[in-house]
């Protein structure tokens, strides 16, 4: 699942430090979030889709290594975007 331009420059400017902060952990995390729940919907429709439940296990390992190096640097920031991506039930 792609995300259009438009989407992403809506999440750059709320979680980014700037307008052109795509590199920034909080932005990755939001981005492949929100790239994650995309295709969270679309296995509501095709249950037996496999091939793309490869790629959302590697969606998932990528935002998980993500929040471990943010984690790191910042604990604050860390419990910030998960709280603002409710990630944690």
């Amino acid at each position: 699942m792609s995300i259009s331009n438009e989407v992403k420059k809506e999440i750059v400017a709320k979680y980014g430090t700037s307008e052109n902060d795509t590199g920034c952990p909080e932005v990755q995390i939001a981005i492949w979030t929100y790239r994650i729940n995309a295709l969270i919907e679309h296995f509501n429709v095709h249950k037996k889709d496999l091939h793309s439940r490869l790629g959302l296990m590697k969606m998932v390992s990528r935002r998980r290594h993500l929040l471990d190096h943010l984690k790191k640097m910042s604990e604050e920031r860390y419990q910030a975007i998960i709280k603002k991506l409710e990630l944690r039930k």
